[in-house]
């Protein structure tokens, strides 16, 4: 695991190394793609300027706000439709239908209906992360081990009991790998959802780098939005491994 994490992390050195080479070698103007070098540079600017921060805060508290209510729509409505097919096949097709349309164009919709600011924006990230979440929900409730069902039922486990105690358990791996999709999501909703009608934020910020042709400044505000991602990925993986090892543990006792 160690030495993954090392290679992984020598391979982004390596790669940012090439790049500034390359800019530098190849004479390309900051414009058009700026060098490592500079991006830290502008980076380092904003962060100690504190003109980031507040852009930071602002999106973070849209992904936060809109990952608790998507992830939540997405975990409940999964276990709704994984519970009673005969919902399954009513709804899912309208499931479907609101991941189809691009967010994008709904945006200004939102806009309207909810006005300017958070709102619109934590709208458009809960619809964007939700999805994940419900589907591989919904799938793993109907792919517990028949002969682990039986065994419930036999024991006389009411439908609670069998929930709570055998289908969630088995199919926290799934749900987890749902959330994980979720999160990386919700950035992606949160920034686009930035892109139309939002004056503060990151995505507002690119918006404003790129009116005022300041790459760099474009350049950094990626860099922290994807060190920010990575972040919530890793928090993620960090709470699968707890639930993991909880409902292991769970499941000894119950077997038990």
């Amino acid at each position: 695991m160690k030495r993954d994490a090392l290679l992984s992390t020598l391979l982004g050195l390596a790669c940012l190394a090439a790049w500034e080479t390359a800019v530098r070698v190849g004479h390309t103007s900051p414009l058009v793609l700026p060098a490592p070098s500079v991006v830290a540079q502008s980076l380092w600017q904003g962060l100690s300027s504190g003109y980031l921060g507040p852009h930071i805060a602002h999106t973070l508290t849209e992904v936060v706000l809109g990952l608790l209510l998507g992830a939540s729509m997405g975990f409940v409505g999964g276990v709704v439709l994984g519970e009673s097919a005969r919902l399954r096949g009513v709804l899912m097709p309208y499931v479907v239908i609101s991941q189809v349309v691009p967010k994008l164009a709904l945006a200004p919709l939102f806009i309207v209906w909810f006005g300017f600011g958070t709102l619109p924006t934590v709208v458009i990230t809960a619809l964007i992360c939700f999805f994940p979440l419900l589907e591989n929900t919904a799938t793993c409730m109907q792919q517990v081990d028949a002969n682990q069902l039986e065994l419930f039922r036999m024991l006389r486990a009411s439908q609670w009991q069998t929930l709570w105690r055998l289908k969630l358990p088995a199919g926290l791996p799934n749900i987890m790998a749902g959330l994980r999709v979720a999160v990386v999501l919700a950035w992606v909703g949160a920034v686009v959802g930035e892109f139309i009608g939002a004056s503060r934020g990151l995505g507002a910020l690119i918006i404003a780098a790129q009116g005022s042709m300041d790459t760099p400044l474009m350049f950094a505000v990626l860099t922290v939005i994807t060190v920010l991602g990575l972040a919530f990925y890793k928090m993620c993986e960090w709470l699968e491994r707890r639930l993991l090892g909880t409902s292991s543990h769970l499941s000894q006792r119950t077997t038990s």
